[in-house]
């Protein structure tokens, strides 16, 4: 039956598998209008009335009706929408920056295209009674971030108008945490093959804000992997620790024993919350023995071995990785049992 209806010549795609993850889009377009009409806009004198103001609200009605006019993409529930309208006086035109974000299966590039399509089109429809020359351009995704591909920015970069977007918390959560990455493998260690997962892992830091200033592969020693965990941790070099591989239950994946060793507060709600998340993927990740703690003022988690692991883990972790590293490290003066 799947067969036959995977045959059909339309149809979404199929999301059931995915594990929701935070998702966010920004995207802009411009419209020219010329400087007789720039000037009514400037001075809200149109016909029709305040037409900035007008043209936000429809980009957050654009956003929310993608789903009714594309028809394969998938209805979302959007938790944020933000419409910033800038004139460019030098260009006699507005610009339109869209913002949105939600936690969901898929991405909401569309959303934000939609609601950008959205407040251009109605500022079209105001401006066109005393400037029939009006001109739409410039209509681009500028950056998407949450998936199997994490973070994305327009080969162009972010336009300077809307820089302060990349110093925001929510896009980079680990802004200024020196982090580690730990590889456990006794064949990658000696050679055998190309660690993969370490580099994953440390570029899904680095797109999170963080600085990794330790990447380094172990083989999978015990006695080593504790040792390397504590000096780490108590000369204070960084303030999170991930390491990879060695979760699994063969005679030598021993890195939840080393890490149970070494720890202070430990956090079981983090491997709980990861088993739970991949399972939704594949039914093995239930044998998976990911563990996660503090020692000293370091946070310390466990990943399983494989890149595209790594990037469900990362996915699931995204909310609350910040905001654990902060609360371990005193930076944050939040308590209580849920962390808040």
């Amino acid at each position: 039956m799947d067969q036959m209806f995977e045959q059909a010549a339309f149809h979404m795609a199929d999301v059931g598998g995915k594990t929701p993850s935070y998702r966010r889009a920004l995207a802009m377009g411009r419209i020219e209008v010329g400087a007789m009409a720039f000037a009514h806009i400037k001075n809200d004198t149109l016909p029709k009335g305040d037409v900035l103001k007008i043209a936000e609200m429809a980009g957050i009605t654009g956003a929310k009706k993608t789903a009714d006019l594309i028809p394969l993409c998938h209805p979302l529930p959007l938790d944020h929408i933000a419409i910033v309208l800038m004139l460019e006086p030098d260009a006699a035109a507005v610009a339109v920056y869209a913002l949105v974000s939600c936690f969901a299966k898929t991405g909401v590039e569309m959303e934000a295209l939609s609601a950008v399509n959205a407040a251009l089109l109605t500022l079209y429809d105001l401006t066109k009674p005393v400037e029939p020359a009006l001109r739409i351009c410039d209509v681009s995704l500028i950056l998407k971030e949450g998936g199997k591909k994490g973070r994305w920015v327009r080969p162009e970069g972010i336009p300077d108008a809307v820089s302060g977007f990349e110093q925001q918390p929510a896009a980079r959560p680990l802004q200024g945490a020196r982090c580690a990455v730990l590889t456990l493998s006794d064949r990658a260690s000696d050679g055998t093959y190309e660690d993969r997962s370490g580099p994953a892992l440390a570029e899904a830091l680095l797109g999170l804000g963080g600085d990794v200033l330790v990447q380094e592969i172990l083989s999978d020693d015990r006695e080593g992997l504790e040792a390397r965990l504590r000096q780490l941790c108590d000369n204070g070099e960084v303030d999170l620790i991930m390491t990879t591989g060695g979760t699994g239950l063969t005679p030598r994946d021993i890195t939840p024993e080393a890490i149970a060793a070494v720890l202070e507060k430990p956090a079981p709600g983090i491997g709980e919350t990861l088993r739970n998340a991949s399972a939704r993927h594949i039914s093995t990740s239930w044998l998976s023995r990911s563990i996660a703690g503090v020692r000293g003022r370091t946070f310390i988690v466990s990943l399983p071995g494989s890149p595209k692991a790594i990037g469900e883990c990362m996915e699931t972790l995204r909310p609350i990785l910040g905001h654990a590293v902060r609360l371990a490290s005193g930076k944050s003066t939040s308590g209580g049992g849920t962390g808040k």
